[in-house]
C-alpha cells in the first residue's frame, strides 16, 4: 500500500470515528500529495517525504507564532496536526545516532574544519533524507567540525 492509499484509509477511519481534528490533518496531507502528483514532476517516495516534512515544519512554525501571541487554542491545533502528519514520516534519528553518523561521514570524507562544511552537509543531507531535518544536521556538522 503506497502513502496515498494509506492516507485515504486513515481518512475513512477518521470519518467513521468522527475525529474531526485528525480528519482535517489527513485531508491536508492528501491535498499536498495530490498537488505533488499533478505538478508534472514524477512523484517519488523521496518527494512525498519532503512534502510531508514541509507540512510538519509549517505547522510547528505556525504553532510558535501562536504561542508568542498567546493563542493556546490555535497552537494546540497546529501541534496536533504536525503530530498526525509526522506519523507518516520515517522515524527520525536520535541525537546519538546522528552524532555517530556525522562523525563517521567526516572521517570518511577527510573533512578537517568549517571549510569542508559544504561537502559534509551535501553528503549528509543526501544520505539522511527523511531521517533528520536539515537544521538538525547542520547544527551537528557545525558542532563536530568546529572542534
Amino acid at each position: 500500500m503506497n502513502l496515498t492509499e494509506t492516507i485515504q484509509a486513515q481518512i475513512v477511519a477518521a470519518m467513521k470515528a468522527k475525529d474531526q481534528e485528525r480528519l482535517t490533518a489527513l485531508r491536508a496531507v492528501k491535498a499536498e500529495l495530490l498537488l505533488l502528483s499533478t505538478s508534472g514532476n514524477e512523484s517519488s517516495e523521496e518527494a512525498e517525504i519532503k512534502a510531508l516534512q514541509k507540512l510538519v515544519k509549517q505547522r510547528r512554525e505556525s504553532a510558535n507564532v501562536y504561542k508568542e501571541q498567546n493563542r493556546e487554542d490555535l497552537m494546540k491545533t497546529e501541534l496536533f496536526e504536525a503530530d498526525v502528519i509526522s506519523e507518516f514520516l520515517p522515524e527520525q534519528m536520535s541525537d546519538a545516532e546522528l552524532t555517530e553518523f556525522v562523525k563517521n561521514l567526516i572521517a570518511k570524507l577527510g573533512a578537517e574544519g568549517m571549510k569542508d562544511m559544504g561537502k559534509v552537509m551535501g553528503a549528509a543531507s543526501a544520505q539522511l533524507a527523511g531521517k533528520a531535518d536539515g537544521k538538525t544536521i547542520s547544527g551537528k556538522v557545525k558542532e563536530l567540525l568546529g572542534n
